[in-house]
């Protein structure tokens, strides 16, 4: 691989990437070998005067959009109480909870460029912009926890849909947000009052509003939609984490009933049996997954566990006091005077946990039986049920049958019997990975100049070197480009811009704003 002599790829205002096998699954259905050109931070047509443009070599290599992680927590109060909470994990590298200017490098060194913080609740939206405009070389925007304000909920109990889209519509532009999130819907009205853990169902009504959660989902999707927001309304539901909480997914998958709406880290989501027992606890995926392959409307992501030391966080606090009293490990909570507030707690999955075990089947159970990959996004839930940078270790299980087969043996000898995952021979395509990890989330998140490599697409763009190890493939670029200057070679960080804030414009008609 060589550039031309007369001026380095990682200050060329023009460039073209020759050659490489092309990865485009928005524009191509299949890959093919060809050249992109780049002029401005932006791919453009082939020009009438290639010689101006430097020359970047990709014969032989693979060449994908920059990737985009539609579901992740890298700022904001309950990041940094997770980078307190851990002191265990302090010489772990890299550090479950990395610094903000370490996290920039990290996601770019994996060929990410663009990042969206899935939970910061209102109040706190001015705190997580202070940090993340230290956050280098990836764009970057937020989900805001609207759901959990008071008078957001009373209009919604009360119907009424101005109010509710008054309201979002401010929430997002003070907060300068991209999406609405809402994480257990009425859940913390029932922790308030000392709901701590127990399962209440979507037709519960809250002990202090006229609503019960299903009618919270059903509005928020439809208010949602009305204002035209770029993303569909953001949906951590009821019961994460508890024992028969399938039955809780399943029927917050029928409340929309047609509505977009798209559905967080389903795997936490996804469990049969109503206590933890051998016998009894187990997979829930199979009525969920039919539901979901017959509903276009839905979208999700999984919230793959893999195996190690990590910190969970989220803005269900009630889910992660519930896990803290269950494992006996300390927690804290942030936000409390935003009535919801954020759970955090270090947690550590294990090979031979029948829990842990289940978890980490029911996700691939999730990502080898949804028919549709652009309906699907892969995410660890970072760092809750992995650290990003186990994003390729992921894409390797999802890629590589036998080595998932392996995997599949280690662990707890229960899971191994019972769940499906051995009796799937499915293997993602590079073309699917690069759907999963680029493409979907991009179109899913609403952002039409990402994900693909057509001309007006920002030009974040990977250069990857074939390996039938994925993880080794995925885990080293030869190069990231981000909107056209080199800023990894190697695993090594080349330059450091600052990338740019994602904030959804929301007026009578909507309009995407980048700042």
């Amino acid at each position: 691989m060589s550039d031309s002599p007369r001026k380095q790829p990682g200050s060329a205002a023009r460039l073209v990437i020759r050659a490489g096998l092309i990865h485009d699954p928005a524009n191509r259905p299949d890959p093919f070998v060809g050249d992109i050109w780049i002029e401005n931070g932006r791919i453009v047509e082939p020009p009438d005067t290639p010689e101006d443009f430097v020359r970047v070599e990709a014969s032989g290599l693979v060449v994908m959009p920059g990737g985009v992680d539609l579901h992740s927590h890298v700022a904001g109060p309950k990041v940094n109480a997770g980078r307190r909470i851990g002191p265990h994990l302090a010489r772990r590298r890299p550090a479950a909870v990395p610094t903000i200017h370490a996290t920039g490098g990290l996601y770019a060194a994996l060929g990410y460029t663009t990042v969206f913080d899935a939970a910061i609740a209102t109040g706190a939206a001015a705190i997580a912009h202070m940090e993340l405009d230290e956050l280098p070389i990836l764009d970057k925007g937020i989900y805001l926890l609207a759901a959990d304000d008071a008078a957001v909920l009373d209009a919604l109990a009360q119907g009424d849909d101005a109010t509710t889209q008054r309201l979002l519509r401010a929430a997002i532009a003070g907060g300068r947000g991209w999406a609405v999130k809402v994480a257990n819907p009425g859940g913390a009205s029932f922790w308030k009052h000392g709901r701590r853990g127990d399962h209440h169902d979507l037709d519960t009504p809250l002990p202090d509003h006229p609503i019960t959660p299903r009618l919270i989902l059903q509005r928020l999707a439809a208010n949602v939609a009305a204002i035209q927001l770029p993303h569909r309304l953001h949906v951590h539901t009821a019961n994460l984490g508890l024992p028969g909480n399938w039955r809780t997914m399943l029927e917050t998958m029928r409340a929309f009933d047609g509505l977009p709406a798209h559905l967080a880290h389903v795997q936490f989501h996804s469990y049969s049996g109503g206590d933890l027992d051998e016998d009894t606890f187990g997979s829930g995926v199979e009525p969920l997954v039919e539901w979901f392959n017959a509903h276009p409307s839905l979208t999700l992501d999984v919230g793959q566990i893999l195996f190690g030391e990590t910190v969970a966080m989220t803005g269900d606090a009630a889910a992660a006091e519930h896990l803290a009293h269950a494992t006996g490990m300390p927690w804290m909570s942030h936000d409390l005077h935003l009535e919801g507030g954020c759970g955090v707690l270090p947690i550590a999955y294990r090979q031979k946990s029948l829990v842990h075990a289940w978890q980490w089947a029911i996700g691939l159970e999730w990502f080898l039986t949804a028919d549709d990959p652009w309906r699907v996004v892969l995410s660890t839930d970072h760092p809750n049920g992995a650290h990003f940078t186990a994003y390729p270790a992921l894409m390797r299980l999802l890629g590589d049958e036998p080595f998932r087969r392996e995997a599949l043996a280690r662990i707890h000898p229960a899971v191994r019997s019972r769940s499906p995952l051995g009796r799937i021979g499915r293997e993602y395509s590079l073309q699917e990975l690069c759907i999963i990890t680029r493409a979907a989330p991009a179109r899913i998140a609403g952002l039409p100049q990402k994900g693909h490599l057509g001309v007006g697409a920002d030009a974040d763009i990977c250069l990857y070197r074939p390996d039938p190890d994925l993880s080794r493939m995925f885990s080293l670029p030869a190069r990231v480009f981000k909107a056209g200057l080199l800023v990894a070679e190697d695993g090594e960080l080349r330059a450091v811009p600052s990338g740019s804030t994602l904030s959804a414009a929301v007026t009578e008609s909507f309009t995407a704003d980048v700042r």
